[in-house]
Order: structure tokens, then C-alpha cells, then sequence
């Protein structure tokens, strides 16, 4: 069986070459570049550590392309221990992988799979920083989750694990049970995202009066189903019952705190499917006691399983479920698949829609750019290439030519592959498209985006694309544009990525292999001179195309190499007394 599999390997050949002139060399070594290397291995697989409990389904679609190692309960030692040997991780909520898991990987670790929707037990940070990506599954368990809401609800409303409790108890205590009616109640669902949203539509069937509270959903989804968005204050003043459906983050942390609760109607009633850091336990507990809050039913706590000792738990009108909210069968299939599928194509080096520390960019954007994805790497890695030696990059313009309005070009996922462009040949970082603007805020780099604006059809996202880099030298004199930057411009043709323009020169060249761009005098036989001394090398030409600045003075030759000539066929090429300044770049 043959499989993809990457490892880091380290040579030292120059990247570029170039010739001003006269013939000349370079005088000091090249430093050593450790390169991402692909390739098809016989039997060469990929590790996968498998932390915590997964369906089966999930299990077996991870064997067919990797290594699985099921390792449960493992202790922050023995995580960081095995996670060396491992190029993907996948956890659910009980798995805390923290910066040290991240470091003790040394570099190997390249995905983190949450089988679940938060990710609040993974260092995103760390992750970016160490350009691991994070997947998650966030709609495998969506309806699970809201269901086990829906039926918390119900059940506090109703009394029905206290009365259960009471009736195996040997009582029979109709009247210390009486429940309240959900009909005409208000429901405030607090965080209006896919589970929240499908609470709200249970809640309706119900006979509720639903209101939101989310200050990032949009107002005409919650219309769509009835539901009116309003302000954090106004929920808590209205609402009958409230229901968590919020992520965990420093803003949600202990968002329900005492303040919160001196806000909120007497008896109110609240419901946590969401996280148990998004409220404050002891004021809870509070707010209960005092009979602010009449009931709380909590699948989530801040600490899981709860200590022995946590009155919360204890409380008369608390019902307490483990973290139930995706354990059904059906959920837990659809979670392993879901994150099985998510990091076997991150591991295929796939563009990931569930990343969670990259672009969030959907999966029709993806189809669509993805031809654009090589063109704007290879437009970055032919820029700084012709960046004389000394001369640091620090301010490059990316500039985007499409029919389409500003709404409708998503840029990110570019951005990302020039930013890797730019950075991978120069130096031995790898960048990908969870730490580019990580890595290049950390060198300084600068990179500025703007449209130009086309008539015509919007049916492509975009015509072309120009990278510009400012105050630097070129090695290749003719690559200046009239305002003094580096300048190359690329499209996509017939799906493949071909560079367009060199400073001011128009050229036609397909971005294969590498290239060789030559500026010589406008006279018979250069290209029979060239294509002698790289055919004398075995180097095979792939294309050849001139473009003459005027009849019988200047022209720029443009030859594309499927193998990297020798030092001595570059220094015969200069030699040549037409040609004036050539430079070849690697992509």
C-alpha cells in the first residue's frame, strides 16, 4: 500500500542565482535549509494517538490511512511522553493539551482533532505558535446536545428526578412535586449558534416565547425561527427559564456571577448544556439557596467528575447529568466520523472547513480558490527570491483584481499562502495556514492587501494577482517596477498558475518546476547558445517563451527547467556577452 508521508530533510543548494552584467558567483556558502519533503512510501504511514474514548466507525476510517494508537487516561506525563511519535492527537473534553504537549511534540505533532465542538482543554495559542492545526466536530452532536437541553428542561420543570428519587425511596409525594407549565414561558437561550438555534426551535414547538442573547448572531437567522435577539440585561430580566449554549472563553468565564443573578427574574430557572466555566458555581449555589434561582439542571460543571464535597451537586433543586449532552449512539458515531474525515485531511495536507485557529473559510470558498492557492505561494516564493541579498523584507502589497464586490472574495486563505511563499525559502521556518500571520507579525513582515476594481463578469473570483515588495534591491534589474518595487503578477489558466508579468515585462510562463528569466540584447541565436549549455548538462527545458522590449534591443527570455542546472551551466549562461542579467529561481 502507498501512502503520503512527510519528514523534514536538510540540504543546502542555492535557491537563487543570479548574474548583473558581468559573470560572477556567489562569495559566501549558503546557509543549510531544513524543507518539508512529500513523497509516496511504501507502507509509511502517519501515527495517530487516539486519547479518549472514539466511536468505532470513527476508529476504522483513522486505520486506513494511519497507524492508531488507543491510548486512554494517559496521565500530562505520559501524554507528553508518547505525543513525540505522533503526527496527529485526538481528545474530547477530558484531555488537557497544554503548551508542554505542544513543545514536547518537537515539531512532529501537525493536527489536534476535538471530538466534540469546544475547545476550550486545547492551548490555541501553542498550537498557532507551533503551526499545529485544531480541528473540531461541530455538527455530529448539535441535535444530541439540544435535545439533552430540550429534556433538562422538561424534567426540571417537572420535578422528575427528584419525584424518581423519592418514589424509589418507598414515598409517594404528589403534592411536594407540582411542577410548572412551559406554555407561555420565556425562554432566553443564551448564545444563538447551531445548538442554541435548534434549543429555540424545540422550545417554539413547546408553546415558549423564545428570546437570544448573542452578540455575533444575525438578526434575520433568529427572525427566520421566530426568536428575537436581544441585549445580556434584558434576557436575564424577562426570561422565566435560561439556557447556556455559550463557548468558554475569558468573556463567557463566569459570565452568570452574582451580578448577573441580582439581575434576573425571582424563580427563573437555569439550564447548562454549554460549559461549566460560563458560570459561577458558588454564586449559584447563592442564588439558590436565597430563592433567586428556583431550580438549575447542569450537564456541565467547572471541575469533571464534581469533588465529593460540592454542595452544588447536593442541592434539592439541582439535577446534575455527567456531560451527556452528545452521548447518544447516533451522536457519538457521527463525532468520530466527523473528526476521523477532519484529521485524516489535515494529515493529506487538505484544507480543513472546521479548522478552529485558522481562517474559518467554507468549504464552496475552498473549491473555489483552491487553484489560486498555488499561484499566490508561487508568487511569493519567485518575489523574494529576487530580493537581493541584505535587503530584508519587510513591507509587501498583495493586490487582488476581481469583478467581484469586496463581500464576495474572501482573501484569507491567499494572504496565508503568500505569507508561506515569502517566509519558506528564506528561511527554515515551515508556515502553513494556521501560523502565517503568527509568523509573520514575529519577523516583522508587512503585508498590506487591496482590490482593483474590473468591469465584466464576477463568474471567476479573480483575474490576477500582483505581489509588490518595497524598499529592497532586485537581483534581477527588470523585475523593478516604475515605482521602485519588486513586482510580479500571476493568473490562473485553464487551472494551473502561470506569472503573467516581471516589473514592467508582460511574459507567459507556466509555474512549473523552476525557471529561468534571462534579459539579453534582441539578436539571432540566444536561444540556440542557451538551450546548448542546458541541454549539454541534461537539463531538460520544458518551455521557452521571449517577449522583446523593442525590435533589436532588449528582450526577456523566459525558460522553464525540470531539473536545477549546475553551477557551471549558470556561469556559461552569463558568459554569454548578449545576455545582460539572469536569475534562476526555484519554486
Amino acid at each position: 500500500m502507498s501512502t503520503i508521508c512527510s519528514w523534514n530533510l536538510t540540504i543546502s543548494p542555492d535557491t537563487a542565482l543570479s548574474f548583473s552584467g558581468r559573470p560572477s558567483l556567489a562569495s559566501s556558502p549558503r546557509k543549510r535549509k531544513t524543507f518539508l519533503v512529500l513523497a509516496t512510501v511504501l507502507e509509511a504511514k502517519p501515527t495517530v494517538l487516539v486519547a479518549e474514548k472514539l466511536g468505532d466507525a470513527g476508529i476504522q476510517l483513522l486505520k486506513t490511512f494511519a497507524n492508531v494508537d488507543c491510548s486512554y487516561n494517559l496521565s500530562p506525563e505520559e501524554l507528553c511522553t508518547k505525543i513525540s511519535l505522533c503526527d496527529a492527537l485526538i481528545v474530547r473534553s477530558g484531555t488537557k493539551v497544554t503548551r508542554d504537549v505542544f513543545e514536547s511534540s518537537m515539531g512532529r505533532l501537525k493536527v489536534v482533532g476535538r471530538a466534540g465542538v469546544g475547545i476550550d482543554n486545547v492551548d490555541l495559542s501553542a498550537a498557532t505558535e507551533h503551526g499545529c492545526l485544531v480541528v473540531n466536530a461541530p455538527t455530529a452532536n448539535t441535535i444530541a446536545a439540544a435535545e439533552h437541553g430540550i429534556a433538562l428542561l422538561t424534567a426540571m420543570a417537572r420535578n422528575v428526578a427528584q419525584a424518581d428519587a423519592s418514589v424509589k425511596a418507598g414515598k409517594w409525594e404528589r403534592s411536594k412535586y407540582v411542577g410548572v407549565s412551559l406554555v407561555g414561558k420565556t425562554l432566553a437561550v443564551m448564545g444563538f449558534g447551531k445548538v442554541g438555534s435548534e434549543v429555540a426551535r424545540r422550545a417554539k414547538g413547546l408553546g415558549m416565547h423564545v428570546i437570544a442573547h448573542d452578540p455575533y448572531a444575525p438578526a434575520d437567522r433568529a427572525r427566520a425561527i421566530g426568536v428575537e435577539l436581544v441585549s445580556f440585561e434584558e434576557a436575564l430580566r424577562t426570561a422565566d427559564f435560561i439556557s447556556m449554549h455559550m463557548p468558554l472563553t475569558p468573556a463567557t468565564s463566569k459570565m452568570f456571577n452574582d451580578e448577573a443573578f441580582s439581575q434576573v427574574k425571582k424563580g427563573v430557572r437555569i439550564v447548562n448544556v454549554a460549559r461549566g466555566g460560563v458560570i459561577d458555581e458558588e454564586a449559584l449555589l447563592r442564588a439558590l439557596d436565597a430563592g433567586i434561582v428556583a431550580q438549575a439542571a447542569l450537564d456541565v460543571l467547572t471541575e469533571e467528575p464534581p469533588l465529593q464535597e460540592n454542595k452544588l451537586i447536593g442541592h434539592e433543586n439541582v439535577t446534575v447529568t455527567p456531560h451527556l449532552g452528545a452521548s447518544t449512539t447516533e451522536a457519538q458515531e457521527g463525532v468520530a466520523l466527523e473528526i476521523a474525515e477532519a484529521v485524516v485531511g489535515a494529515l493529506k495536507g487538505e484544507l480543513a472547513a472546521t479548522a478552529v485557529n485558522a481562517p474559518m473559510v467554507p468549504a464552496e470558498v475552498l473549491l473555489e480558490l483552491s487553484p489560486y492557492v498555488a499561484l499566490t505561494e508561487k508568487l511569493g516564493r519567485l518575489a523574494v527570491q529576487l530580493v537581493a541579498g541584505g535587503s530584508g523584507v519587510k513591507f509587501v502589497k498583495v493586490a487582488y483584481a476581481s469583478a467581484r464586490g469586496p463581500d464576495d472574495l474572501d482573501t484569507r486563505l491567499l494572504r496565508a499562502m503568500i505569507t508561506k511563499g515569502l517566509i519558506e525559502p528564506i528561511s527554515s521556518v515551515f508556515v502553513n495556514l494556521v501560523n502565517a500571520d503568527f509568523i509573520a507579525k514575529q519577523r516583522g513582515l508587512r503585508l498590506s492587501e487591496e482590490r482593483i476594481v474590473l468591469d465584466g463578469s464576477p463568474e471567476k473570483p479573480l483575474e490576477f494577482i500582483q505581489v509588490r515588495i518595497a524598499n529592497v534591491e532586485s537581483k534581477f534589474a527588470s523585475a523593478m517596477c516604475e515605482s521602485g518595487e519588486i513586482t510580479v503578477e500571476g493568473r490562473v489558466k485553464e487551472g494551473k498558475p502561470h506569472l503573467t508579468k516581471v516589473g514592467s515585462l508582460g511574459v507567459d510562463v507556466s509555474l512549473e518546476g523552476s525557471i529561468i528569466l534571462c534579459r539579453q540584447v534582441d539578436q539571432p541565436g540566444i536561444i540556440g547558445k542557451v538551450g546548448s549549455i542546458l541541454g549539454e548538462e541534461n537539463v531538460n527545458v520544458n518551455f521557452m517563451s521571449v517577449c522583446r522590449i523593442a525590435a533589436g534591443k532588449q528582450a526577456v527570455m523566459t525558460i522553464g527547467v525540470d531539473e536545477e542546472p549546475s553551477r557551471d551551466a549558470l556561469k556559461k549562461t552569463g558568459e554569454i556577452s548578449a545576455v545582460e542579467e539572469f536569475v534562476f529561481l526555484k519554486l
